[in-house]
C-alpha cells in the first residue's frame, strides 16, 4: 500500500510542477494507472459487479429454498412426534 502512496504522491508533486501539461505523457500516465490497477485487481480475484449480482440472486434463491426445505421437515417432525 505504501508503494502506492508514494506513486500517487510523486504524481501529485509531478502536477503542482506543470509537467503533465503535455497530452502525450498525460495519456502515459493515466494509462499505466489503469495497467496498475488492473494488475491489482486480478490479483485480488475480483469480480464485476455484474458478476456480483447474478451470484447473489442466486444466494439468495437457493437460501430460500432451503428454509422451504428446512419448514417442511420441522413441520414433518413435529407431525411424527404428535402420533
Amino acid at each position: 500500500m505504501e508503494k502506492y502512496n508514494n506513486l500517487l504522491r510523486n504524481i501529485a508533486e509531478l502536477m503542482e510542477k506543470g509537467l503533465f501539461t503535455s497530452k502525450g505523457l498525460k495519456k502515459e500516465v493515466d494509462d499505466s494507472i489503469k495497467l496498475k490497477m488492473e494488475i491489482i485487481a486480478n490479483k485480488l480475484n475480483l469480480v464485476s459487479r455484474e458478476e456480483f449480482e447474478v451470484q447473489k440472486k442466486i444466494i439468495e434463491k437457493i437460501q430460500k429454498k432451503l428454509t422451504k426445505n428446512k419448514n417442511k421437515k420441522t413441520k414433518k417432525t413435529r407431525q411424527v412426534r404428535k402420533s
